[in-house]
């Protein structure tokens, strides 16, 4: 089967510049003008689904969009002026307050009692909160590790290391059935949710998208390396404790053995991951150029802002 017919389906439009995204993709219409970018809501739908449909042709494509588009150089210049309008709003809401060492050592602060979208799964999640949530996530979890995977050439010596091995472990180890975008299907299954790769990209919601987005943005530009490793220490860091209550929404609700299995499977790797990330990754980084410390803590704390707005954007829709 050729390349053409691998991918999803093209998603629908949410306003003009990703009509013109999705209209070029096709064949059928003329690309929006780079600079119509400027007066978009760097996190709405419309900016974040055209960003969200160009980087996916450097994945899996779409069904019927001819794989060579991927270096289409009109298209190119639209999304460079979509990820410019996305970057400066991010630099600007998002921006470090304080130097490397005190936004790492802020991740490891752990409430007694948090807000967001795990404490209230953990506490209050039904069935279709979960259903929901996997819905959204499964736009990462279903390529998961896969975006960190374009900062490696960027990389060398003990970072290099460090993040090739933690990808190995994300990847599965060498088996198949242990790549944890498999174990999410497996959670997709157990919830009565369709697996299918970009399924539910039209469910997912501008948030959902611009945490995808922002790995996708950190992954592909070498300058960004170092936030997208600030990026990648964020997710590890944070991920054993979420894992932990995430796994005991899924066994409180029911989901089944699958849905748990994958969020234990992240409280033990993830706890490893951790020492990793910050002794040979972050530290291995600075070693060799610790000018790239405002980039990590850029990193950091720009995953934290779309983070959050993800879990507003879920807990306002549950709460309402």
């Amino acid at each position: 089967m050729s390349d053409e017919h691998d991918g999803p389906e093209l998603p629908m439009e949410r306003g003009a510049l990703s009509a013109g995204v999705i209209a070029h993709l096709r064949g059928t219409g003329a690309l929006p003008d780079p600079g119509d970018a400027q007066d978009a809501d760097p996190y709405g739908d419309d900016l974040q689904l055209a960003l969200y449909v160009c980087y996916e042709l450097h994945y899996r494509g779409f069904a019927g969009v001819r794989p060579e588009l991927e270096w289409d150089p009109p298209l190119l210049a639209v999304r460079a002026a979509l990820e410019q309008r996305f970057l400066e709003a991010l630099r600007r809401d998002a921006a470090p307050a304080g130097p490397l060492d005190d936004v790492l050592a802020e991740l490891q602060v752990e409430p007694v009692h948090g807000s967001g979208v795990s404490w209230f799964l953990q506490e209050r999640g039904e069935l279709r909160h979960l259903r929901a949530y996997a819905v959204q996530r499964s736009l990462y979890h279903l390529k998961e590790a896969d975006p960190h995977a374009w900062v490696l050439p960027r990389l060398s010596g003990r970072a290099k290391a460090g993040m090739a091995a933690i990808e190995y472990d994300e990847f599965g180890a060498g088996r198949a059935d242990r790549v944890h975008a498999r174990l999410f299907a497996d959670l997709m299954s157990d919830l009565g949710l369709d697996t299918a790769y970009g399924r539910y990209l039209d469910e997912g919601c501008a948030a959902m998208l611009a945490l995808v987005n922002l790995m996708s943005l950190f992954g592909l530009h070498r300058r960004l390396r170092g936030a997208l490793v600030g990026h990648f220490a964020a997710v590890e860091i944070t991920s054993s404790p979420a894992s932990r209550r995430l796994a005991r929404a899924m066994q409180r609700a029911g989901a089944g053995p699958a849905a748990e299995f994958f969020y234990t499977e992240h409280v033990e790797a993830d706890a490893v991951h951790e020492q990793v990330v910050r002794r040979e990754v972050v530290g291995g980084l600075l070693e060799q150029e610790p000018e790239m410390a405002a980039d990590i803590a850029f990193g950091v704390t720009a995953t934290a802002f779309v983070e959050e707005r993800l879990g507003e954007c879920l807990l306002a829709d549950w709460q309402g």
